[in-house]
């Protein structure tokens, strides 16, 4: 708590590229802000697109077997100057597993992160990453196509990777009872009813409880502001200011599914055209 933040590029989010609501990518620069309930990332059904991470080798102390070592860009995110997110490899595991080795790591309540990772390049990127929270006996509770519902993580993930992402957010979290509660009295609603943007804002909210989680849930004031700061090489870190947590995590999803590459380029258009 408490952290400086490290310089600032002055970004308002109307100014940052954000992704096509009908998932089309394009090659030229994207500028505007993505639609409430586009539902980007859901589409866990297209199988076979390509993973936009790279597997690098694992550092020592990392040969353990049966996870996925990833080079992703890694986030931390700041109110004011109290750090809400951490998403840093040495503070936390990011490796990633196989559905079946993961739930040895799960217990209800917590939230588990799904991805896509394989090889070919030949594809578009996948959608962002997957949020669910874990209600136990391999079943999740998460938002998937404008509705929320309950599945097998098996079904849902039996192709991807995934980890548990409890600790991300520095929040505190509710109990686990209440975090099933919150998961568990939402099933079945659909899209107008839905005031989650994405699967990570609506688990989040049912661990933390926070109402910034939810689609215009904080009121924009010049005082409140938030600032992303993507780790993309030892000593590369750009930092992206915003007026809400929805806001923060939109665009953090979008440079998530892009991967690094995708973000430096497009980071150094944005600097060419300034």
């Amino acid at each position: 708590m408490g952290n400086q933040l490290d310089r600032i590029t002055h970004l308002n989010y109307s100014e940052l590229p954000t992704g096509d609501p009908s998932g089309i990518e394009k090659e030229e620069l994207r500028v505007g802000v993505a639609y409430f309930f586009s539902d980007e990332e859901e589409d866990l059904d297209d199988r076979g697109q390509s993973g936009r991470f790279g597997v690098r080798d694992p550092s020592p102390g990392e040969e353990e077997e049966g996870h996925i070592v990833l080079n992703e860009i890694e986030f931390s995110a700041f109110s004011c100057q109290e750090c809400i997110f951490s998403k840093i490899r040495g503070n936390q595991d990011l490796n990633v597993y196989p559905v079946q080795g993961l739930l040895s790591f799960c217990t209800p309540g917590d939230l588990v992160e799904l991805l896509f990772i394989c090889p070919s390049k030949d594809h578009p990127p996948p959608p962002s990453p997957h949020w669910a929270v874990y209600v136990g006996q391999g079943q999740i509770i998460h938002l998937h196509r404008g509705e929320i519902r309950k599945d097998n993580l098996f079904e849902v993930g039996g192709e991807c990777m995934g980890r548990v992402v409890s600790n991300w957010y520095r929040y505190r979290p509710l109990t686990a009872e209440l975090v099933l509660q919150n998961a568990c009295g939402h099933l079945g609603l659909r899209s107008e009813e839905i005031c989650w943007t994405n699967s990570e804002s609506f688990a989040a909210w049912c661990r933390f409880g926070n109402r910034e989680f939810k689609a215009g849930g904080e009121v924009h004031t010049g005082d409140l502001q938030y600032f992303l700061k993507l780790h993309l090489e030892e000593n590369n870190i750009h930092t992206l200011r915003f007026h809400s947590l929805e806001e923060l995590i939109r665009e953090k999803r979008r440079a998530d599914a892009g991967g690094k590459l995708r973000f430096i380029k497009e980071l150094s258009m944005v600097e060419r055209k300034e």
